[in-house]
């Protein structure tokens, strides 16, 4: 008892040092994912980048990502997750050195890919810290890793505070150094002792494809998907989106798209925290019922009404206040980021063997939606002209994944049920 005391106690003191350095590092990993959405739209301008170039460059981390999530859990679970995250750390630290220098189009694109490494930090970083802690904490461990995303959220404030203040090269230049030091820090004050217990070379494909393993990772890793990517679509849209519908700088576009990422992070932490006392499937189905009647509000486009009255027509302008277009874009970040943090816990608990793999193909999947749903935008609004289609698209995603879910959490019941003998 006394042995089994002090490992406990050993891994709540490992836990206080390493997830703040996870946290860091991958809040300055993911603050590069964000970096084109504000730093694009200078770029734009100096590059002479088409609508079309210009999504692409905002989109190729995303694409990235999905290719690096799954190799790099599998590399996790065979080398330690200490290793892998330091060795994407560098290759996003070098990425953004390549921003540092170069001058072209095609070398942008290229080192916006390798800022895709970011997806790898996670999907080791999530097994790096899970195997800490007591296992009725591990929904507010998992989501105050996540909460790291917060990063992305600070480019919107700081990218152009350095455009404005030196130039675009300060931008990469300072996330080159903030890089270096998480890089440092996690090297020094971490060591291969800590990644031993990440190691499962056991774990192979045919073991993860099981079909008793493989349907329920699909499901997870399909629904956090859709919460995810529309969460990081709508992180890359929203200061270019408000720029134009209110008619703001750059600057206090990024500026109001800071209060949708920035909920959306704390929102994970509370979401973990949440499922672990209410269980996840309460927390999730919550939230995207929240979510969902957001986005129907945000999905009305500014609209004229007129109306034949008696002495001439009646004209009515219908169109959100800025004050209440950012509460709601507020409350939506919210709602998004406590869904993500309850599945987060829901796969921590069923696949504690596996956690880096699995984080990968949730986040395979959520960087394919990331990928494809600000293009599907682009083309949409060229299409309709109407710029609130976004959040119908994402209303329609959310709307399908709330049903599936639903069902496959009657269909776990009636199985439970059936079992027991009832």
């Amino acid at each position: 008892m006394g042995s089994e005391q002090d490992r406990n106690d050993e891994s709540l003191t490992s836990l206080v040092v390493i997830l703040p350095l996870a946290v860091i590092g991958f809040a300055a990993a993911a603050g590069s994912w964000t970096l084109f959405a504000v730093a694009g739209i200078y770029l734009r301008a100096s590059l002479g980048l088409t609508e079309f170039e210009f999504s692409l460059l905002l989109v190729a981390p995303m694409a990235a990502g999905a290719l690096v999530a799954v190799p790099a859990g599998l590399a996790a679970n065979s080398l330690g997750a200490r290793k892998v995250m330091i060795g994407c750390l560098a290759g996003v630290a070098l990425s953004m050195g390549v921003l540092l220098v170069t001058e072209s189009f095609p070398s942008y694109l290229l080192a916006s890919v390798g800022l895709g490494l970011t997806a790898g930090m996670y999907s080791a970083g999530l097994q790096f810290i899970s195997r800490y802690g007591p296992a009725n904490h591990v929904g507010l461990i998992c989501g105050t890793f996540g909460a790291g995303i917060i990063g992305a959220g600070l480019s919107y404030y700081l990218v152009p505070l350095l455009i404005t203040a030196f130039s675009w090269r300060a931008v990469p230049l300072a996330y080159l150094i903030i890089l270096l030091l998480a890089l440092v820090l996690l090297v020094l004050l971490t060591d291969d002792q800590d990644g031993l217990r990440d190691r499962i070379p056991e774990q192979s494909w045919r073991q993860f494809l099981a079909p008793s393993h493989y349907r329920r990772s699909g499901e997870i890793s399909l629904w956090f998907g859709a919460v995810a990517g529309s969460f990081l679509a709508l992180a890359l849209w929203l200061p270019d989106l408000l720029t134009s519908q209110f008619l703001l700088t750059a600057t206090g576009g990024a500026r109001l798209a800071l209060w949708f990422v920035v909920p959306g992070a704390l929102g994970q932490i509370l979401g973990g925290g949440l499922a672990d006392r209410l269980g996840s499937n309460r927390v999730i189905r919550q939230n995207l019922a929240l979510g969902l009647m957001v986005l129907a509000v945000l999905s009305y486009p500014t609209m004229t009404l007129l109306i034949q009255g008696i002495d001439g027509v009646i004209r009515f302008d219908i169109a959100f206040p800025l004050a209440l277009e950012t509460a709601l874009v507020v409350l939506l970040g919210g709602a998004l980021g406590s869904a993500m943090g309850a599945l987060l816990q829901r796969m921590a608990v069923e696949r504690p063997t596996c956690t880096a793999l699995n984080a990968g193909m949730m986040l395979l999947s959520a960087c394919l939606i990331a990928f494809v749903l600000p293009v599907t935008f682009y083309a949409a609004n060229l299409w309709l002209g109407v710029r609130s289609v976004a959040f119908m698209m994402i209303f329609l995603l959310l709307a399908t994944c709330l049903m599936l879910f639903s069902r496959s959490v009657r269909r776990q019941e009636r199985l439970a049920l059936l079992q027991s003998g009832v």
